[in-house]
């Protein structure tokens, strides 16, 4: 799982986990159906804001979801979950922006890649993702060149940047495609008006993107001798930093002018969770859920004991067989599961929540305690009642 945008469940709460829950699922099982089972790899947590914003806009958002069936990664629990062209286009730029990345870790000849016969596989599965995404695109009335064309002039314009290169000349090409991307929302929602607004939060999204990637990228690439667009343009951390925050504060202007029918979980991951990510990228915060004054288990104020072991243990075959199906769903790395064995409940390495910024606005679209805190939920819909 790749993407900027990971929202911590503590900051989402029940109503907007369900919702957020049922795109990622929505945007898997679109790959599946329409690209076999290797393309359910490209999943990714930003894609997923393409079929967000679709359904924030649809005149009944409903009439956008199924019913799905068991699956490892929900406990074998069926769910709703998000469908139809939304959907489908998150698919259809997944898989170009999944191609960029494999093509790019190629180029810089990244771990295993760096053999010719891996690379030339490789090569060929980013080819066969362009290819899909293209058919995809089409299906539902957009033409993912603009993305393609965007990968191919971004390696022209890497090889020609130098000290001195505004870095804003090398985020271009993907602020170029992500804009296309998040305008095209408009369309499929038959909300046209929209597509202004929508088209410069995704241009700012795909300049955030970039910054962040290199920004996180930044000391590995220098340790590899990889290329890194603030390396290679001179550019300092702290202007990448401004550069941040001003995207940030522009995707929330732009947002403000987005006639929306839901858009509580729009704004809150674009809005509210956008910040948090800057903040990780540049290490400027920490996880603040849970801190405090430590005190013993079981006492007011400490953890709560853990709980006795359960007795209904699975026996070797059968957690065993489990164990395959939450490893090749990525479960076991990527998100809370049961233990195959003990049935006791775990979390994946990978998915660390990231509470910073719960005690400071971090609520604002479950309660009111925000209303009027630097127009955090000024001009849009998040659900926060300001009359309270």
């Amino acid at each position: 799982m790749f993407g900027m945008v990971r929202p911590c469940r503590h900051r989402l709460g029940e109503k907007l986990t369900a919702q957020w829950t049922a795109h990622l699922c929505g945007l898997c099982l679109a790959l599946r159906g329409d690209h076999g089972q290797l393309a359910r790899i490209v999943t990714n947590y930003d894609g997923l804001l393409i079929s967000v914003l679709t359904e924030a806009q649809a005149e009944r958002p409903e009439a956008g979801r199924r019913t799905a069936g068991p699956c490892p990664l929900r406990g074998m629990r069926t769910a709703s979950v998000a469908h139809g062209e939304g959907a489908r286009l998150a698919a259809a730029v997944s898989l170009v922006l999944a191609s960029a990345k494999v093509r790019d870790h190629v180029a810089d000849g990244d771990g295993m890649l760096a053999r010719r016969p891996v690379a030339l596989a490789a090569r060929r599965v980013a080819a066969s993702w362009d290819r899909a995404g293209a058919r995809a695109g089409s299906a539902v009335g957009f033409d993912t060149a603009v993305l393609v064309d965007a990968v191919d002039r971004q390696t022209g314009i890497e090889t020609l940047a130098g000290p001195g290169t505004p870095v804003l000349t090398v985020t271009e090409p993907t602020e170029t495609a992500t804009a296309a991307a998040f305008a095209h929302t408009a369309v499929l929602a038959g909300r046209p008006g929209n597509a202004v607004p929508l088209a410069e939060a995704g241009r700012l999204f795909g300049r955030l993107a970039h910054l962040l990637d290199a920004v996180e990228d930044r000391e590995a690439d220098a340790a590899s001798g990889a290329w890194n667009p603030l390396a290679a343009t001179g550019t300092p951390l702290e202007e990448a930093r401004r550069l941040a925050d001003d995207a940030v504060h522009g995707i929330r202007l732009a947002l403000r002018e987005v006639e929306f029918t839901d858009g509580g979980l729009a704004h809150r991951l674009l809005v509210h969770e956008l910040p948090n990510s800057v903040h990780r990228a540049f290490g400027t915060v920490s996880c603040a859920h849970g801190t405090g004054p430590y005190a013993p288990p079981g006492t007011p104020g400490g953890p709560l004991p853990p709980e006795p072991p359960r007795r209904d243990r699975r026996g070797l075959l059968a957690g065993c067989a489990v164990w395959l199906g939450l490893a090749c769903t990525c479960q076991l790395c990527c998100g809370t599961y049961e233990d195959p064995w003990s049935r006791e409940q775990k979390q994946g390495p990978c998915a660390n929540c990231d509470c910073s910024g719960c005690g400071d606005c971090g609520n604002c679209c479950e309660c009111c305690n925000c209303c009027g805190e630097d127009g955090c939920c000024d001009g849009c819909d998040c659900g926060c009642d300001c009359g309270c």
